[in-house]
């Protein structure tokens, strides 16, 4: 199977916004960035909503399979969040047990065999989860499930959208964008916007006016039903590349975002974002917290269910007496 590969680009600045580039430090400082959101994330969770913080910590690396991309790298969000999962080659979806209690993440590019298709398909269909980034939308939700969505054929180019969330109640979306937040999404050259071919069973969760104006579709991030599960699907990279620094808010310290979250911030953490500008935390701060989001809410399903099955061994076993 011959592997896409996405051009190069580089960095322009649009307008009199300041940019950062990808390079070595850029990888380093969205490191950083994405380790002070996982932060905030959690002392959110851990004072808002304790029992959800716990979940989060029951979470072990069976629950979550993170299938490895050349192009994206969701595990290093869970790396930031302390979450726990497997991670595998796109090979072992030939032959990968996977449970309907599982959350199943494909990196981009997803490029996995007809087999793969299938058994992915037949995962979902039994109440297994699915998250999939960028040009998975072609390699795997487009033949595993048609007639859904579908990429419109006009590539972005390197580019930076603000984002919107469509229901702030909405429970993948809690915590995600609040407050004075105005996060930027990145979008790498080649990425693929989403086109909602079914409206009656996507639901869209995360949504771009500037993307929709620039490349046709508005989707950020999508989700619908098939069968007994769920799909998630997010144009360009989960683990983001760069951001813009298109206000004076976006220019201030990183420091400042966590004082709009009433979050208390360690002289350790403090130490290690210096340097680092508000808008670097904001952009990661809605990858951590939808992803955390995902997985406790199917963590939590998974809990409910084996007490279900539990209680009715115990009772099928009082019967038998």
């Amino acid at each position: 199977m011959t592997q896409p590969v996405k051009p190069r680009t580089t960095t322009t600045k649009p307008g009199s916004s300041t940019t950062t580039k990808p390079g070595p430090a850029q990888t380093d400082d969205r490191a950083r960035a994405y380790r002070a959101a996982a932060q905030i994330t959690r002392e959110q969770l851990r004072r808002d909503a304790p029992e959800k913080a716990r979940v989060l910590d029951a979470v072990d690396k069976s629950d979550v399979i993170v299938v490895r991309g050349c192009y994206d790298r969701v595990e290093d969000v869970f790396g930031a969040l302390e979450v726990q999962f497997t991670a595998c080659e796109p090979s072992s979806l030939d032959r990968l047990a996977l449970r309907p209690e599982q959350l199943l993440v494909i990196n981009c590019p997803g490029q996995v065999s007809a087999r793969a298709i299938a058994r992915i398909r037949a995962f979902v269909e039994a109440g297994g989860s699915l998250f999939t980034t960028d040009w998975a939308l072609k390699h795997v939700i487009e033949p595993a499930f048609p007639g859904v969505l579908a990429f419109n054929e006009r590539p972005t180019a390197d580019d930076v959208v603000r984002i919107q969330i469509k229901d702030p109640d909405n429970i993948y979306l809690q915590g995600v964008i609040d407050g004075q937040d105005d996060p930027l999404w990145w979008l790498e050259g080649s990425s693929y916007p989403i086109r909602v071919v079914d409206p009656e069973r996507v639901e869209v969760l995360i949504t771009s006016k500037e993307l929709g104006e620039k490349y046709g579709e508005e989707p950020v991030a999508v989700w619908f039903r098939w069968g007994e599960g769920e799909v998630f699907h997010m144009i360009s990279h989960y683990y983001l590349q760069r951001t813009e620094l298109r206000t004076a808010r976006h220019q201030a310290s990183a420091a400042s975002y966590f004082s709009e979250k009433g979050v208390r911030m360690t002289r350790a953490m403090r130490a290690e974002l210096d340097g680092l500008a508000l808008s670097d935390v904001e952009s990661a701060k809605p990858s951590a917290a939808f992803m955390s989001n995902v997985v406790i809410d199917k963590k939590e399903r998974a809990l409910r269910l084996r007490a279900l099955r539990a209680e009715a061994a115990r009772r099928e076993a009082e019967e038998k007496k």
